[in-house]
């Protein structure tokens, strides 16, 4: 009985296989495998934050080698990923271009580190419960969404498919923090807490920003062809000035506003419209009422 149901079940799914389209990628480009890409922005933290993410402590004196053996793997999975990605843009001398790019990209990493360093020194200077960089490192979501991110985002200044959106898609998933690949972010960001922050394609945050969680810098409207299908590209989300902060819960939308430099976002603040540097933006609050219990009325409570 159960070998009949079975096979009803996988008769209805083979039909649903012919006649919903988009799903499926049968006799199609060989794509990325969103396991290997788990394994690669896994390898790649290892490289940035040696001894970090390592089951047991790592010596001075084996650095050298271990660093030319994980260099060595990593070139291998991250050259299978980016031959996959160019197939579906169909280049040509898909494994000549992926040479080229896979060095530059391995070339970066000191930079990235560099990078990240910023970031760790931010991250201390602006949390005061933060102890030391080795905690920062160990257990602050954004250094990892950062750090994939600022990865991903050499790929895709490469132009290269599919992958560097699967590298942020990883950590978002990982850390609740949603950057895309494209977004352009100075040195010395911290993301405090970080759950719930979207930070768009087009963004260009600068040097000293400190966001807090649940802040969305995103895209007002879409601009639609005489077809109504949404026009892709263009400016779409904000510019972020330097050393600007901006508190929980606040939105900035639209690709023509921009928050000028020293300037700070109060939280729940929801804003379309440019603010010049040195600005403070609030959300009035609404009027409170505070009374002692024992005196306060009877109020039914929905939760």
């Amino acid at each position: 009985m159960m070998n009949g149901a079975i096979h009803r079940v996988v008769r209805d799914t083979l039909r649903s296989y012919g006649d919903v389209g988009g799903l499926n990628n049968t006799d199609g480009h060989n794509l990325p495998s969103k396991r290997a890409l788990g394994h690669v922005c896994g390898l790649l933290l290892q490289v940035l934050f040696p001894g970090f993410h390592d089951e047991r402590p790592i010596h001075q004196a084996e650095l050298a080698d271990l660093t030319e053996e994980r260099l060595a793997k990593l070139a291998d999975a991250m050259r299978d990923l980016i031959v996959k990605s160019l197939s579906v843009r169909d280049a040509p001398r898909p494994g000549e271009m992926t040479d080229d790019v896979l060095m530059r990209f391995l070339g970066a990493l000191p930079g990235v580190r560099e990078l990240l360093r910023t970031d760790i020194a931010a991250a201390y200077e602006g949390d005061p419960a933060a102890i030391s960089s080795e905690e920062i490192i160990l257990s602050y979501p954004c250094i990892e969404a950062i750090a994939i991110q600022r990865l991903a985002h050499i790929l895709y200044l490469e132009e290269i498919p599919l992958l560097p959106r699967m590298m942020t898609e990883w950590a978002h998933a990982r850390t609740g923090i949603d950057i895309h690949p494209g977004a352009q972010i100075g040195a010395y960001f911290f993301i405090d807490h970080g759950t719930g922050v979207v930070i768009g394609e087009t963004c260009v945050i600068g040097a000293h920003v400190k966001l807090y969680h649940g802040v969305t810098l995103g895209a007002r409207s879409f601009a639609k062809d005489e077809s109504g299908h949404i026009v892709k590209g263009g400016k779409r989300h904000p510019n972020v000035g330097a050393r600007v902060t901006i508190y929980p819960n606040s939105t900035i939308l639209g690709g023509e506003t921009t928050i000028g430099a020293d300037s700070t976002i109060g939280a729940n603040v929801f804003l379309m419209r440019s603010v010049p540097p040195g600005s403070l933006v609030v959300s009035e609050e609404k009027q409170l009422r505070i009374m002692e219990k024992s005196a306060a009325p009877e109020i039914e409570w929905f939760i």
